[in-house]
């Protein structure tokens, strides 16, 4: 293993930041993960740092293939991790917006352009991703779909479910959407929390990226056997939103089968306690995302459904 400074930034207020890269093996890009870019995406670094302890078992094994290197940065953004905020703590921008960055731009943009020249020329790259919302997912993999990624190889993580997302305009500026185009074949991966540790999903995600490493014939490694996963398009999905504001109490887990009209969450007057809206879905399917904050506001998406 070699540890090494990708990209430093000088601060006239705090001590310099510096992002690091973790090195195993040598040769071709093969492989690229990258963890936090959030400053409350906890389980996102908690699942990279899981992901260095594993390759270096296999390192000091002999059993990374010859030529072919990994790269794993668990974390971009401590700066705002440190002070409790999601965004970068000066400007409140957002690194994985400003992608493929601009060295002579506004500062997360140089963040961005700094790390993605350490990021280019991998064949293979992985993103630890959460969502815009507080909320819990059902581990899965999920791939923008630009033209240059073949979905089929989302079965190679053995996650219960892929998911095909076309991008949108704001897309266009994320490090998943930019590998592509310089041709690294990317994905998602979702391990259930964010800014608290689930060490039950780690342990799935983390088998996840060996399982698929695995199988591309970069690492050998024994994990646990996978799902057959089902690919589908996001519009196989059903977004739910509340319809009042109020204190929010879930009914339905993630991963729970649930029928059209069932009661997934209710939601109380903060003030009287009295029930102002009970959360039903229009679908019959699986829950993957549940929204998991105790006060929820009206027009809120609340729970995801695959139909």
């Amino acid at each position: 293993m070699k540890k090494k400074t990708l990209f430093s930034l000088r601060s006239p207020y705090r001590e310099q930041l510096e992002v690091i890269g973790y090195r195993f093996g040598s040769g071709r890009k093969a492989l690229a993960i990258v963890g936090a870019m959030r400053g409350n995406e906890v389980q996102q670094m908690y699942v990279c740092s899981r992901m260095v302890q594993a390759l270096k078992k296999l390192e000091s094994e002999g059993k990374i293939a010859e030529d072919c290197e990994i790269m794993v940065i668990p974390c971009i953004n401590y700066y705002s991790m440190n002070i409790g905020k999601r965004f970068w703590a000066m400007d409140n921008t957002d690194i994985n917006r400003m992608f493929p960055g601009y060295n002579l731009g506004e500062t997360t943009q140089r963040i961005a352009d700094g790390v993605f020249s350490q990021l280019q020329g991998y064949e293979y790259g992985i993103q630890l991703a959460s969502f815009y919302q507080p909320g819990i997912f059902l581990p899965h993999v999920k791939l923008m779909d630009t033209g240059f990624t073949d979905a089929n190889i989302m079965k190679d993580f053995g996650l219960q479910f892929g998911i095909i997302r076309k991008p949108r305009p704001y897309d266009t500026t994320t490090l998943n959407y930019n590998w592509q185009v310089w041709e690294t074949k990317a994905f998602s991966v979702y391990a259930n929390a964010t800014d608290e540790i689930d060490v039950k999903a780690a342990d799935e995600a983390v088998n996840a990226i060996l399982r698929f490493m695995d199988t591309r014939g970069i690492v050998s490694a024994k994990t646990p056997p996978g799902y057959v996963t089902l690919i589908l398009n996001e519009g196989n999905t059903e977004q739910i939103q509340s319809e009042s504001a109020g204190m929010f109490f879930r009914q339905a887990q993630i991963g729970k089968t649930v029928e059209r009209g069932e009661v997934l969450g209710r939601i109380y007057d903060p003030f009287d306690g009295e029930l102002v809206s009970e959360v039903r879905t229009p679908v019959s399917g699986t829950v993957y995302f549940a929204y998991n904050s105790p006060l929820i506001n009206a027009k809120t998406v609340c729970f995801k459904i695959i139909k």
